[in-house]
């Protein structure tokens, strides 16, 4: 085993949305940089082990769902083959191809990459464990971009039937039945995947409702959906006990009314939320405080109470996002740099991939009634919107949450097909502390669903001329 050391200005501890932007953005602006990680390539959990490789599923499920939506307007296709070492490999392809790049753009931009796990020896000394020896980094500064794992049920037996998001991901087989623990953005995206592939998916919730955190009338658009595709959807319901029988899974359970059940599938898929991975890194050993919930204690400017170490992305705290993640890599390089900067988004995105799609930003009804903060909400219902009508999904809508007395706008939601992509309008709109009237007086292109959001705006001052409402 090999040793050896280099020093650089600014590392870098893992290669995900929060860290390869940052060691990238540190070395456009002339830094000297190492970026470390376990992978071949940059690219972390989203490239490797979710959102990438989950919207390549999705699509190839949203295309077996059009092509039988199709029907009823006079196109029949026969029923889909599904080649899974196939798809699987054009999955791989997928992501195969986005991390090569990120490494041909490493070595473009002159990003020392050290393969290999590190660990703080001191406030200015990483060690790096490699397939061919260790390095000794000494740094300036360092940005810890860990990521985070999913979390595991200690109930759940150890067996290859049980599968967090990773495993789902690697797409194993196509079980006739499917049980999904955990009502939530992850859960019901690989849920509504399997089901388009052919396994009869069922759902378990211990709240009261799927997707907590987002607004009722947004999930229960695509609860009505979930309920023509899944098989069951248990909400106030708990798993008890899990038992591997032969080729199967006996799954006990207890309802919301005490009452306990079982039944038998061919695999669990747990997805119940993810954990900073902030253990194993040697923080003890520097003055960097991790929180009881394991995140890392960081101020506005993403620096923890070691002053020349930073925390970025999953590590750092909620929300759990990868464009998150990348806004706060720009901040923690600014700041270490001695740039005047601050971590101040007025409205972070969240996007559903479902089947609508969900997406929000902002102040939502949710949010403030809980804070007893009086909005108004306008509300454009897709069933008026003819482009939603020429795609045969009219059940989504839009709405704006709005301050009734300066008019400025709070938050937006949307649910419907591209909900995804409509929503940084949205966001826009919050951040430039945009009032109801610049979304109405901004000409949007026809047909469209971006015009949803001006005649959004439009319904708040009762005017909207595809939809009335007295």
């Amino acid at each position: 085993m090999s040793t050896e050391a280099i020093q650089t200005q600014m590392v870098v501890i893992g290669g995900g949305p929060a860290g390869y932007p940052a060691a990238f953005y540190a070395a456009d602006k002339g830094l000297n940089v190492t970026l470390v990680d376990a992978a071949e390539n940059p690219g972390g959990v989203c490239l490797y082990r979710g959102c990438i490789p989950s919207k390549a599923l999705l699509h190839a499920a949203e295309i077996i769902r059009q092509a039988k939506e199709a029907e009823a307007f006079g196109l029949t296709f026969q029923e889909p083959e599904l080649d899974v070492d196939k798809l699987r490999a054009w999955k791989d392809a997928v992501v195969g191809g986005l991390t090569g790049g990120l490494g041909s753009l490493c070595k473009a931009r002159g990003v020392t990459y050290l393969q290999g796990r590190g660990t703080f020896k001191d406030a200015t000394t990483l060690e790096v464990a490699g397939a061919s020896g260790a390095t000794t980094v000494t740094f300036e500064h360092a940005i810890v971009a860990t990521g985070s794992i999913p979390v595991s049920i200690p109930l759940f037996p150890e067996s290859p039937r049980v599968l967090d998001s990773t495993g789902a991901l690697e797409l194993p087989d196509i079980p006739g039945r499917l049980l999904v623990v955990g009502g939530g953005y992850i859960g019901l995206e690989l849920g509504q995947a399997y089901s388009a592939f052919g396994s009869a998916v069922s759902v378990v919730e211990m709240l009261p409702s799927l997707l907590p955190g987002a607004d009722k009338d947004l999930a229960d658009v695509l609860a009505r959906q979930l309920k023509k595709q899944f098989e069951s959807i248990m909400v106030s319901t708990k798993v008890t006990k899990v038992t591997e029988t032969g080729d199967a899974l006996e799954v006990e359970f207890e309802g919301k009314d005490g009452k306990a059940f079982s039944e038998t599938y061919d695999r669990v898929l747990v997805a119940i939320g993810r954990r900073p991975v902030t253990a194993g890194l040697g923080l003890e050993n520097t003055g960097v405080k991790v929180l009881d919930n394991g995140f890392i204690e960081i101020n506005k400017q993403q620096q923890t109470a070691e002053a020349g170490i930073y925390a970025i992305g999953d590590v750092a705290g909620q929300p759990m996002l990868a464009h998150k993640a990348t806004h706060e890599a720009k901040v923690a390089v600014d700041a270490a740099m001695g740039l005047k900067t601050v971590f101040d988004a007025q409205a972070i995105p969240a996007v559903m991939f479902t089947d609508p799609e969900i997406a929000w930003c902002g102040l939502t009804e949710g949010e403030a009634k809980a804070a007893g903060r009086t909005v108004k909400v306008a509300k454009f219902p897709w069933a008026a919107s003819g482009r939603a009508k020429t795609l045969g999904r009219h059940d989504g809508f839009t709405k704006l949450i709005v301050d009734p007395d300066t008019e400025r706008i709070l938050g937006v939601g949307v649910v419907g097909p591209h909900a995804g992509e409509l929503i940084a309008e949205g966001v826009l709109a919050i951040e430039m502390g945009a009032v109801v009237e610049d979304i109405a007086l901004t000409i949007h292109p026809h047909p469209t669903l971006s015009e949803t959001m001006m005649e959004a705006a439009e319904v708040y001052h009762g005017h909207s001329p595809h939809f009335f409402k007295k």
